[in-house]
């Protein structure tokens, strides 16, 4: 157990430093002035396709024994939602709520439909 809660804290920290870095490279490409949070979009459509990819390798292969690294982890600290969730508060919060409203959207729609391209992907790249 104690090697698990370790495997998945080394994962965490890679992933929220992956988070990070993504917020800042994306808000130097996009500057500060954007009305949504790409970074945080970015990560979470991507991080869901980066997670049906890795359900389906890890399925196939029977690396069960990684998913607390990766999955939980890495993925787990590099995806967003409790940031997703206080930005889409702060925009309510702001007095645009049709804003936070396309944010949550966004987020929900198209991070599920990364996942589901991510696992097709990925089984197609395996059979």
């Amino acid at each position: 157990m104690f090697t698990t809660v370790l495997q998945v804290a080394a994962g965490g920290a890679i992933g929220a430093s992956l988070r990070y870095l993504s917020g800042v490279v994306i808000l130097r490409l996009v500057g500060p002035g954007a009305p949504l949070p790409l970074g945080v979009i970015f990560v979470n459509i991507f991080g869901s396709f980066l997670m049906g990819c890795l359900v389906v390798i890890v399925g196939d292969r029977g690396w069960s024994h990684l998913n607390p690294f990766l999955a939980t982890g890495i993925l787990g600290g590099f995806t967003t939602f409790s940031s997703f969730s206080l930005e889409a508060f702060t925009l309510y919060e702001r007095g645009q709520p049709a804003l936070a409203a396309l944010y949550v959207g966004i987020n929900v729609v198209i991070s599920l439909a990364a996942i589901v391209a991510g696992t097709y992907a990925m089984r197609g790249l395996i059979a």
